[in-house]
């Protein structure tokens, strides 16, 4: 049983996620607190090999199925090595990208279904939901365009815009059927702005002080 707090990050391509996780774990430093970052695909060793395979090489590389299959077997070795020991150990752990981006990426934007992905999700990972997901919002163009100026694009970013379409649609409707757990949060705001909303929805779902 964890005893430590789970906050994951969700969006699109380009939604800022990075800069917000950052932001976030740099509050949670000054209330006092040792934050873990960490990523998916990746954040232990085997997970972050895996993370090439899906990242690299051309947007058809992998079928539906594999692709979600090698998220999974990452996700297993990520959860195993890096997040299940630190909320064992009663530390909060903020992830960019956990088990809602498989739904979103593989589930609505490549097709599989919610009842196929969560039948894997019930299979790998049975017993561990985050304590808050925050999905940041962003209209596909605009996302997009913002990832273009970072460079490299992989090949998720090079997939085609209505697949981007698919998967903000599936992020949305994620955040309309679990508000409990996700909070939906504007992503075309300034940084401080957003970083703002992501505080203050922090303080209200799990009762900490945050400046």
């Amino acid at each position: 049983m964890k005893t430590g707090t789970f906050i994951t990050f969700e969006g699109g391509e380009g939604s800022g996620k990075s800069t917000q996780i950052k932001l976030l774990a740099d509050s949670l430093k000054r209330a006092g607190l040792d934050p873990l970052i960490t990523r998916e695909p990746g954040g232990a060793p085997g997970a972050e090999q895996i993370r090439s395979l899906l990242v690299d090489g051309a947007p058809d590389r992998w079928d539906p199925v594999t692709e979600a299959l090698l998220h999974y077997a990452a996700r297993r070795e990520h959860l195993r090595r890096t997040v299940r020991p630190a909320l064992d150990q009663g530390r909060w752990v903020v992830c960019d990208r956990f088990a809602d981006s498989t739904m979103a990426y593989q589930g609505y934007g490549h097709g599989l279904g919610r009842d196929w992905v969560a039948a894997l999700h019930e299979a790998v990972v049975p017993d561990l939901t985050p304590d808050l997901t925050v999905i940041l919002d962003i209209p596909v163009e605009t996302g997009l365009k913002r990832a273009a100026v970072r460079g490299g694009a992989d090949r998720y970013e090079r997939m085609d815009i209505e697949f981007h379409q698919r998967l903000r649609d599936g992020f949305l409707d994620i955040a309309r059927r679990e508000p409990e757990r996700c909070i939906l949060i504007g992503a075309d705001a300034a940084v401080d702005e957003i970083a703002a909303a992501v505080r203050d929805s922090v303080r209200a779902r799990l009762k900490v002080e945050l400046s």
